[in-house]
């Protein structure tokens, strides 16, 4: 069982950037998938971005593809997601999640565990 914290989150001009960072707890943390989704005021939750357990495999919503990288690090038991060249619709709240899986998941029904989220605010 894996408990994700995110941390990162903030204010930031148009066109900036901001790391965001998913710790987790447990000590299986290399067997899990894990994904960043994110949630609009008066939106349902999107995906992301997503990592298989190894960091082998990505994949991104287009929304974001050539602008945010996701990686992970684990060794430190943790998951980063880039995000460059920000735009006002990045602004949202971001969780990150995480299941015990080889596989990389794209669905929010798919993860078991969930943060409790950062905001991400960006300014016109």
């Amino acid at each position: 069982q894996v408990q994700p914290v995110e941390s990162g989150g903030g204010l930031v001009q148009a066109g900036g950037s901001l790391r965001l960072s998913c710790a987790t707890s447990g000590r299986t943390f290399s067997s899990y998938a894990m994904g960043w989704f994110r949630q609009a005021p008066g939106k349902e939750r999107e995906f992301v971005a997503a990592i298989s357990w190894s960091g082998g495999n990505t994949y991104y919503a287009d929304s974001v593809k050539g602008r945010f990288t996701i990686s992970r690090d684990n060794a430190e038991k943790t998951v980063y997601l880039q995000m460059n060249s920000l735009k006002p619709e990045d602004t949202a709240v971001y969780y990150c999640a995480a299941r015990r899986c080889i596989s990389v998941l794209t669905t929010a029904g798919e993860y078991d565990y969930w943060g409790q989220g950062t905001q991400v605010t960006v300014s016109s």
